[in-house]
């Protein structure tokens, strides 16, 4: 019990660090370029330092993780961390995405970097912080369940597949000419689910939680599962579908798309007298 408690004040004391260093220069950044934004590119970055951080404390003999084990969670999170990061910059490498201004009511200029810290740059530090914890705290406990921690790598696998395949399936989709494409996304998995890409997000984190928390012990399992809980309300509820989808329900095509396809869990397109997954 006390080896477990160590490693999961260590795994926060690193987790709160990282991420509070992150959002702090990236609430600069943002305030330099006057766009809040930028959050998205730190989002990938800060977990993947948060996973080499950890793993290069542990380097220094605090805890008793296995170094291979605390390296492959490193990996896995910031192989994560640095595609989102990448796919999220081409994307927002200009302009402000309009669902922070809806959601901080106004551009940074017109509510201040107050505002944008308290709505934005914190709650998302916090949620890194929070999301982050499992695989954090891995790296300081010993390997307990060996079988849990190989279902959690092939879930990983899973999910990253599915963002990484939805993402790139979407960009086909938006590089095709207006005139020549349908008025919404709807083959390969977007077919199946209106947002392939957060389905295989929280995947992913399930699957690291797996293979940091749940592997090393039922106490760290059972304290670090509010990351992938945390992680999964924010996709689907709050910053990814929930808010994406006010501003989707207003083109053309989607409303209709919505009712036949489902929300979050990929499953058959609707037929007439289904109801489809909310």
């Amino acid at each position: 019990m006390s080896d477990a408690l160590t490693a999961l004040l260590l795994g926060a004391a690193v987790s709160v660090a990282v991420a509070t260093l992150t959002m702090t220069a990236t609430a600069l950044v943002g305030r330099a370029q006057g766009r809040v934004v930028v959050v998205d590119t730190a989002w990938g970055l800060g977990f993947a330092a948060i996973a080499v951080t950890a793993a290069l404390v542990s380097l220094t003999g605090a805890g008793d993780g296995e170094p291979w084990r605390t390296w492959l969670l490193a990996a896995m999170v910031a192989i994560w961390g640095l595609r989102l990061a990448r796919h999220l910059h081409v994307r927002n490498h200009t302009g402000e995405d309009p669902r922070y201004e809806k959601h901080m009511g106004g551009t940074l200029a017109e509510v201040g970097l107050g505002v944008a810290i308290r709505k934005v740059f914190g709650v998302q530090g916090a949620a890194m912080a929070l999301v982050a914890w499992p695989a954090a705290a891995a790296a300081f406990a010993p390997l307990e369940l060996t079988w849990v921690f190989a279902v959690g790598v092939v879930l990983w696998a899973v999910g990253l597949l599915f963002e990484a395949v939805g993402d790139a399936q979407l960009a086909a989709y938006k590089a095709t000419p207006r005139g020549e494409r349908p008025l919404v996304m709807e083959t390969g998995l977007w077919r199946y689910t209106r947002h392939p890409n957060y389905f295989g997000d929280s995947c992913l984190w399930w699957g690291i939680w797996l293979a940091g928390g749940v592997a090393s012990g039922w106490v760290i399992g059972l304290v670090t599962v509010l990351g992938p809980i945390a992680m999964t309300f924010f996709l689907v509820k709050a910053t990814g579908a929930g808010l994406l989808e006010q501003t989707m329900m207003q083109r053309p095509g989607y409303p209709e798309y919505a009712a036949r396809t489902s929300k979050f869990i990929p499953l058959p397109p609707r037929r007439a007298g289904q109801r489809v997954p909310r």
